[in-house]
C-alpha cells in the first residue's frame, strides 16, 4: 500500500510543476479502429485511440509496463493474494456529468464477465468469485485463487471503467472518466478529442487531439514532412526512418512492442491439422528475408509466441531452421507431394501486407501455392477471428503475456492441446516464480514443437515527431498513446 500511495504522491507533484503549453496535437494513426468501445471490441487500433484518454481503469499500465495507480488510489491486498481492496479516487465524473463510485466497477466487471460478454479477454475477469462494495469509494475483489497477473490484467483496455446510462454508445459516442472528451469522428479520416476541464487527476497539458488516419505509408511521411502530423507514435514506413532522423526538426525514436508477428494457421482445417505439414510451412519461412524485405530490419526474428526481452523468453528460432528440401520431404510424407493450394487474408497494416507478399512467394518455392485476399479490419476481424474462415493470415498479436491464447481451443488458431492447456493450468495456480518461469519455457516449447502457427518476429515500434513534443511513450507494453503527459515545447 506504502509504494501505491508514493505513486499518487508524484503525480501530484507533476500536476504543480508542470508548465506545459495548452495546445492541440495532431497524431497519425495508420489503422481506424472499428469502434471506440475497448471492452467490446479486439482491435489494438481502439486502445490507440481511447486508452487512458477518454477511459480509464481500476490501475492503469505505464510506458514501462508496471501498475500504476488509476480510479483506484491505492489498494490492499489479503496475505493470501486472493482479495483486493480498491479504494477510489473521490469527486471523480464521466464525461457527461455522471458521478463514479463503486457501483460503476462492480457494473463494469460484472458485465464483462457476464455470460452475453463480448469482450475480447472475457478471461481475465474468469477467476473473479465475488465483487463487494464496502462504500461507494471502496470496493473489494474476491478471486478463486491468488493471481499474480491479476492487477497487471484490470489495467488493461478490456478492464476500463464504463458507466450503465452511456455503454451501450461508448462504440460510436465513447463516455468515460479519462482527461480527453470525445468530440467527433469523422469516418475515414479523424477522431477529435478535447480537454476534459472536469478531469478529477492532473489536468492535461494539451487542449485537445485529433487522431489523422493515414492508411497509406507514403501519405504518412507526407503528412509529417508537411507539418499537418505533429507526431506518428506508430510510425508504419520503416524503411524512411533514416529521413527523419537526418532531419534536425524530427526525433526519430525506436522502441518495442509486445507484438509478436505470426503467420497464423487454421489447425481445424485440412490440411493444416496435420502436423507435418505445419512443421513444413516452419521450414519454408526464411525468417532473416522477412525481416529485411517487410521491416527494412527494424525487427528480431521469434520462434514462439513470447516477447524476446521477457526474463522467461526462450530463444527456439533454430527448431524449424529454414530448409526448403525438408519442408518438400515433409509435404510428400503427409501425402502432398504436389503441393496444394492455400488462401492468405490479410488484414490492412502494412507490416501485415508486405510480409504477406514475401511469405506467399517462399510457401510457392515448396510447392503451396497461396493467393492473397487483402481484407479490411472490420472483415478481417468478422472472418478470421470470430469465424475462422480462413487458411493463413498474418498479424501481430500486441497483448502482453498473452500465450495462454493458446489454451482456449475456440481461438480462432483452433489449437485443442490438452499437455498445452495442463501447463497454463499450471501457471494459474502457481505461486512459486521459479516454477512459474520454468512452465512458461515449457509452454513456448510445446507451441514450437506443434508449430502451431509460423513465429516470424517481434514487431518494432517507430516513433517519429516533430522537435518539442514531450512525453510521447517509446514503447509499446501496452497498445497505447497515452496524452496525458503529452506537452508541446515551446521552441526557439
Amino acid at each position: 500500500m506504502a509504494k501505491a500511495r508514493a505513486f499518487t504522491i508524484i503525480a501530484l507533484l507533476v500536476m504543480v510543476n508542470g508548465h506545459a503549453l495548452a495546445q492541440p496535437i495532431n497524431v497519425g494513426l495508420q489503422l481506424e479502429p472499428p469502434n471506440l468501445d475497448p471492452t467490446s471490441g479486439a482491435a489494438a487500433a481502439i486502445d490507440e485511440v481511447v486508452y487512458g484518454n477518454i477511459f480509464e481503469g481500476l490501475v492503469r499500465i505505464d510506458e514501462n509496463g508496471d501498475v500504476q495507480p488509476g480510479l483506484s488510489l491505492f489498494w490492499e491486498v489479503s496475505t493470501d493474494g486472493r482479495s483486493y481492496i480498491f479504494h477510489l479516487a473521490e469527486g471523480v465524473t464521466f464525461h457527461d456529468g455522471s458521478s463514479f463510485d463503486a457501483h460503476d466497477v462492480r457494473f463494469s466487471f460484472n458485465r464483462a464477465r457476464s455470460a452475453g460478454s463480448t469482450n475480447a479477454k472475457k478471461y481475465i475477469f474468469a477467476p473473479i468469485a465475488n465483487i463487494d462494495i464496502l462504500d461507494p469509494l471502496t470496493i473489494m475483489i474476491t478471486l478463486d485463487q491468488a493471481r499474480p497477473d491479476f492487477l497487471f490484467n484490470i489495467g488493461l483496455g478490456d478492464a476500463v471503467i464504463v458507466a450503465e446510462e452511456t455503454v451501450a454508445t461508448n462504440a460510436s459516442r465513447p463516455i468515460g472518466t479519462g482527461p480527453f472528451k470525445f468530440d467527433r469522428w469523422v469516418r475515414g479520416d479523424r477522431i477529435e478529442l478535447s480537454r476534459n476541464e472536469n478531469y478529477w487527476g492532473s489536468a492535461p497539458r494539451l487542449s485537445g487531439a485529433t487522431f489523422k488516419i493515414i492508411t497509406d505509408p507514403l501519405s504518412a511521411y507526407t503528412a509529417m514532412k508537411a507539418g499537418d502530423i505533429d507526431t506518428f507514435p506508430n510510425y508504419p514506413a520503416p524503411e524512411n526512418l533514416f529521413l527523419f532522423d537526418e532531419d534536425p526538426d524530427y526525433d526519430v525514436v525506436v522502441g518495442l512492442t509486445a507484438g509478436e508477428t505470426i503467420l497464423a494457421t487454421n489447425n481445424k482445417k485440412e490440411p493444416f491439422s496435420d502436423i507435418k505439414v505445419r512443421r513444413a510451412i516452419a521450414h519454408a519461412i526464411n525468417r532473416q528475408e522477412l525481416i529485411d524485405g517487410a521491416m527494412f530490419g527494424n525487427a528480431q526474428a521469434i520462434g514462439t509466441h513470447f516477447a524476446p526481452n521477457h526474463p522467461d523468453y526462450v530463444d527456439l528460432t533454430d527448431m524449424y531452421p529454414h530448409d526448403a528440401d525438408k519442408a518438400r520431404a515433409l509435404l510428400r510424407e503427409a501425402g502432398y507431394a504436389d503441393g496444394f493450394e492455400a488462401s492468405l487474408k490479410l488484414p490492412p497494416a502494412t507490416y501485415a501486407r508486405r510480409t504477406g507478399e514475401l511469405i506467399a512467394n517462399q510457401l510457392g518455392r515448396v510447392g503451396i501455392n497461396v493467393s492473397i485476399e487483402n481484407l479490411e479490419w472490420a472483415q478481417w476481424i468478422d472472418q478470421v477471428l470470430r469465424n475462422r474462415n480462413y487458411d493463413l493470415t498474418i498479424v501481430s498479436h500486441v497483448e502482453p503475456m498473452d500465450i495462454n491464447i493458446y489454451a482456449n481451443s475456440n481461438y480462432y488458431f483452433g489449437y485443442d492441446n490438452a499437455d498445452f492447456q495442463y501447463i497454463m493450468t499450471e501457471i494459474d495456480h502457481s505461486t512459486d516464480a521459479a516454477m512459474t518461469s520454468e512452465l512458461y519455457k515449457q509452454a513456448q516449447r510445446k507451441i514450437a514443437e506443434d508449430a502451431v502457427n509460423g513465429y516470424l518476429y517481434q514487431l518494432g515500434k517507430y516513433g517519429v515527431w516533430k522537435k518539442g513534443v514531450k512525453g510521447m511513450w517509446a514503447n509499446y507494453p501496452i497498445r497505447s498513446n497515452d496524452l496525458r503527459d503529452v506537452y508541446i515545447e515551446e521552441q526557439d
